[in-house]
């Protein structure tokens, strides 16, 4: 297959894309967060096809990705109160709710759950495709099973040239990590994947308790101990491990560096941001480049900071390094 590259600046491009996707194709597209992997949603042969071209196992559950909140109903089973003040809130936004699914959606979407995690995209590009052509989209990221995900159309191409129709580059992703999943109940609320929205941020929106994402194994996108990888094996190591190996620090070695007073000299090495915005938005691209520098066959990432606001990093670092 010869995996066309779009523009997303060019109308005609977008176009396409759309009738690529009602033709029941795959095409990899820009969000917020990171590149998705996206199919017509109500064709469950495109949606299989996800599956395929990821080496996805079927029964990891997809998100599904709406334009705007009057689709809701064609989706889930029923729309709880609690859902319009989130919504009024964080979408289009980096939140995914799971929700009841709408009987007629196919187990594809959901890998066979009684639930269906969705949400409303905010990055423009997506927000046009879905709203032009009245599309909803089952799309995880856009990325070999358990890879990387994708934060820029050259690190969808690395890992999926060949395999999808085409990729819409919207440019880079301007959040950087997957969507917070949220499962709310009468009892109460808690984040089921750790995300740009922290529990504090949808405490003030809920009647009832949020609680902060902990390890569980509700099967939702992302809930694998190995998951987020780079090909070369990574280690997330304290400040004080990385200072008691650094002597075995050299050209073989890629650093993901927090702090700014390590030894000049050593290693292929990437100085990360100190604020957790620019963390995030600057990870899976950092850690595409250590992993895709000639002669690296290690990644060593100093632990960033703790703290609530910090969780989906450690997540995704921690998962990253099969820990």
């Amino acid at each position: 297959m010869n995996t066309l590259l779009l523009q997303a600046e060019r109308a005609d491009h977008l176009a396409q894309a759309g009738h690529l996707l009602k033709a029941g194709q795959l095409v990899a597209v820009p969000t917020e967060t990171v590149y998705g992997l996206a199919a017509d949603a109500s064709n469950p042969e495109a949606v299989a096809a996800i599956f395929a071209a990821k080496q996805r196992p079927r029964n990891h559950p997809l998100i599904l990705h709406i334009g705007d909140l009057q689709q809701l109903d064609q989706w889930v089973k029923a729309v709880p109160d609690w859902v319009e003040p989130l919504a009024r809130q964080f979408w289009p936004g980096p939140l995914t709710l799971l929700l009841d699914k709408h009987p007629r959606v196919s187990d594809v979407v959901t890998g066979g759950l009684p639930t269906i995690g969705v949400r409303i995209p905010q990055h423009p590009t997506l927000l046009s495709l879905l709203r032009q052509h009245q599309l909803a989209v089952a799309a995880p990221s856009a990325n070999p099973y358990q890879k990387l995900s994708p934060t820029r159309a050259e690190h969808v191409m690395a890992g999926l040239n060949g395999r999808i129709a085409a990729v819409l580059d919207g440019g880079p992703c301007q959040v950087g990590t997957e969507s917070t999943i949220l499962r709310v109940t009468p009892e109460g609320a808690e984040i089921l994947r750790a995300g740009p929205i922290t529990a504090s941020a949808l405490q003030r929106h809920l009647a009832v308790p949020v609680r902060d994402f902990a390890p569980h194994r509700v099967a939702v996108s992302g809930n694998h101990k190995v998951h987020y990888r780079p090909n070369c094996p990574l280690s997330l190591l304290t400040r004080a491990e990385l200072q008691a190996q650094w002597p075995r620090v050299d050209d073989t070695t890629g650093l993901l560096l927090h702090a700014a007073d390590w030894p000049a000299q050593g290693g292929h090495r990437i100085a990360m941001p100190a604020d957790h915005q620019g963390y995030r938005q600057a990870l899976y691209g950092a850690l595409y480049r250590l992993d895709q520098t000639p002669g690296v066959a290690r990644i060593w990432v100093e632990a960033p900071p703790s703290g609530p606001e910090w969780l989906d990093i450690w997540d995704r670092l921690q998962r990253a390094a099969g820990t």
